[in-house]
């Protein structure tokens, strides 16, 4: 008499199962996208929006100030009057500089997200996190309109991170609090 454990066993080997089928994701990879819808969604986590045509001019407003730029970010956009941080910085060094300036991989117009992924002129996913300010460059051509759309633009053996506006929780009695996670101030400029 066969145990009720090996009769399982049995019954599983026995078992007639179909052929895996292929999973059609009809994702709609387009939608209305475009600079205008971008910008409204970033505005709506409470970040800071700018559309600039020229970069160098929109970053004015650094001057004085203590600037971590990844490995890679353009000359051109390190300015004077800028201290500019450069890698590799300890966690103090991070933490108390006053901001960080960088590019970013892909931007999501229907959710307002901005992707990083550790590539050139972004930097390694901690000067992100630790200085209270992030400036991050987003060009035209770098808005996605659609999730599966920017998905498709990135390489998904890189380290990703979604950025939807500045740090922020509400677990705390339901209050919102910025800054607990990473940076308070999300800055985006959006070139043209």
């Amino acid at each position: 008499m066969a145990s009720a454990r090996e009769e399982i066993l049995q019954r599983i080997r026995d078992a007639k199962v179909p052929p895996a089928r292929p999973v059609v994701r009809g994702y709609n990879q387009t939608g209305p996208g475009g600079i205008e819808l971008f910008a409204e969604r970033v505005a709506d986590y409470r970040a800071i929006v700018h559309v600039v045509s020229d970069v160098p001019e929109a970053l004015a407003s650094l001057k004085g100030k203590r600037i971590v730029a990844p490995q890679g970010v353009p000359e051109e956009w390190l300015i004077d009057g800028v201290t500019w941080l450069h890698e590799p910085l300890t966690i103090d060094e991070l933490d108390q500089a006053d901001g960080v300036l960088t590019g970013c991989a892909v931007a999501i117009a229907d959710t307002g997200t901005i992707v990083l992924d550790g590539s050139e002129g972004q930097g390694r996913r901690a000067l992100t996190l630790l200085p209270d300010h992030h400036l991050c460059v987003v060009h035209q051509d770098q808005i996605a309109a659609s999730v599966p759309e920017a998905l498709q633009r990135l390489e998904s053996t890189r380290p990703l991170t979604f950025i939807s506006g500045p740090s922020a929780t509400s677990d705390i009695e339901l209050s919102r609090v910025e800054g607990v996670h990473g940076p308070r101030t999300l800055e985006v400029l959006i070139v043209t």
